[in-house]
């Protein structure tokens, strides 16, 4: 299967209403990717993706994203085993950024320091001081999975 992703158009009405998929990818060639849990619609991560990610991820139904640190397209959780089954794509107004609902396996863990999600930590304010409280503990251990670490 080939997925065919139009370029956009220069009418801002058929972007923004039209039923072609035309992302507006960036000076770099990606889009923003904000993911949430299917079930309970949790923030996991904020990721970005290129071309090629997007259509894998189109046409596989599993989360594709490229690195910017590492310069190269990556499938979530291949080395973890907290793959991202997407159940649902959806975009913004213009088509700058996409929305996936996913479903992960494994440990249903999506951060590579092993919590559910990589929004873990909030800002408290604490008699005048700004810190950052952690609120999740990790599902599985990093160092055990990644070699990087």
């Amino acid at each position: 299967m080939t997925t065919s992703l139009e370029s956009a158009p220069a009418d801002k009405s058929a972007l923004e209403d039209g039923a072609d998929l035309t992302p507006r990818f960036d000076a770099n060639g990606l889009v923003t990717a904000v993911v949430t849990d299917s079930r309970d619609n949790a923030v996991l991560m904020l990721a970005h993706m290129n071309d090629e990610a997007l259509r894998l991820t189109i046409e596989t139904g599993v989360a594709h994203y490229w690195s910017r640190s590492r310069n190269q397209l990556w499938k979530k959780g291949e080395t973890s085993g907290n793959l991202q089954m997407v159940d649902e794509i959806r975009v913004d107004c213009d088509q700058d950024a996409v929305l996936l609902k996913v479903r992960v396996s494994g440990a249903d863990a999506t951060c590579h320091t092993g919590r559910r999600s990589c929004f873990y930590r909030k800002v408290v304010t604490s008699e005048g001081n700004i810190c950052l409280e952690i609120d999740s503990e990790p599902l599985f251990d990093p160092a055990s999975v990644y070699t990087d670490h």
